[in-house]
């Protein structure tokens, strides 16, 4: 409860939670001096802020030096701390590692049963994003790719996709894994789970998709980063 509080407390200035979700958005190091300049305020006010997130394990850092020349810099970063606020308490890490564990006690159909559910409720998030927006029942290849962003944003994937110019190829990348800690336990079958919940996202807004996984952040890489192959 005490850690709770305090995490409100840091949040409850409003500077300090949207600096948090520019950080969060920035999928990169920041310093004092580029908060400082993108919110107007002194660096010294910026590394307060800064400083406080970092007391509650919000943020992390570390002095690097920047390629820049002159003395090394503190750089903030997401913490991987895992950040959760339940009134009263509630403990769904819990239940989803039973989840997994149950399906994947059942073997093989336990495993296909999951992937189907992670597929559907895929294509069930588009769908949702879709229902918000009065659009017809033919979709311009740039308004696909923009519900893509925004139903992949509210899933917490903290994504960035960029499409070739013919318009046949989306690469994007994930910066969060919202099923990261049981990723840990079941890299195989969650990551698994996770491709086939992005096909699903893909496979309700194109007639084909065929999706390539080239990183992975289970297995040590920044990102989990895709290529997806579409037809429109």
């Amino acid at each position: 409860m005490e850690q709770t509080l305090k995490i409100t407390n840091v949040l409850s200035d409003p500077t300090r939670y949207y600096i948090y979700q520019y950080i969060t958005k920035r999928h990169q190091e920041v310093t004092v001096q580029e908060v400082a300049e993108n919110f107007n305020i002194h660096p010294n006010v910026a590394r307060l802020h800064l400083s406080k997130l970092e007391d509650v394990n919000m943020l992390a850092s570390e002095t690097k030096k920047t390629g820049k020349g002159g003395r090394p810099s503190r750089l903030y970063r997401l913490s991987d701390d895992v950040i959760q606020l339940h009134f009263p308490y509630r403990d769904y890490m819990l239940l989803s590692k039973v989840a997994i564990q149950t399906m994947i006690s059942l073997g093989e159909v336990g495993k296909e049963a999951l992937f189907l559910t992670g597929k559907r409720f895929g294509t069930e998030v588009i769908e949702q994003e879709m229902a918000k927006r009065s659009l017809g029942e033919e979709l311009e290849f740039d308004q696909k790719l923009t519900i893509l962003k925004s139903a992949a944003t509210l899933a917490g994937f903290y994504p960035e996709f960029e499409a070739n110019g013919e318009k046949t190829k989306i690469y994007f990348q994930i910066f969060n894994c919202p099923f990261k800690e049981v990723a840990e336990d079941h890299s195989e079958t969650v990551c698994s789970m996770h491709h086939e919940f992005l096909k699903g996202m893909f496979g309700a807004l194109f007639e084909t998709v065929e999706l390539i996984e080239k990183e992975n952040m289970i297995t040590g890489c920044e990102t989990c980063s895709y290529q997806a192959l579409v037809t429109n």
